[in-house]
């Protein structure tokens, strides 16, 4: 065998005869595009807004439980931490809602041609980003 890779296609089938299997290809191969970053950031928007679900839970529970833990609770979400981290839910919650609509489109079998897969996932992305400026614009004004 020349090399390692060489070696890591050698196999045995289930009974016993040596064959060549192919490889898959590392992430070093491919060259990352934007639908491969929109794909991933769905996966992890839709861990944020597990994230943020816990956020929402501590909220009720503080809330139905006394003022000192609701008080608590406001500080914690009050402070430039807090603001950051419900601003970033409320990003990850309007991405993955655009993205997911993009989805239910694919369902029906439109947009799937490279150049609508692009088109749509810049609209996503600035769909997202103007709803999460939208909502706390709201939020500030209703203060």
């Amino acid at each position: 065998m020349r090399d390692t890779r060489e070696a890591l296609m050698v196999g045995r089938t289930s009974d016993g005869r040596a064959v060549r299997r192919p490889v898959s290809p590392h992430l070093q191969v491919y060259k990352l595009h934007m639908l491969m970053v929109l794909s991933g950031s769905h996966r992890i928007t839709g861990m944020a807004l597990s994230a943020g679900t816990v956020i929402l839970l501590w909220f009720l529970i503080a809330a139905a439980t006394s003022d000192a833990a609701y008080g608590w609770f406001t500080w914690v979400v009050g402070s430039p931490i807090g603001y950051l981290a419900m601003f970033g839910w409320t990003g990850s919650m309007w991405y993955h809602f655009c993205n997911g609509i993009r989805h239910l489109t694919w369902d029906f079998g439109v947009g799937f041609e490279v150049p609508e897969l692009y088109r749509s996932g810049r609209a996503v992305l600035v769909g997202a980003a103007a709803l999460t400026v939208l909502t706390w614009v709201g939020i500030f004004l209703a203060r």
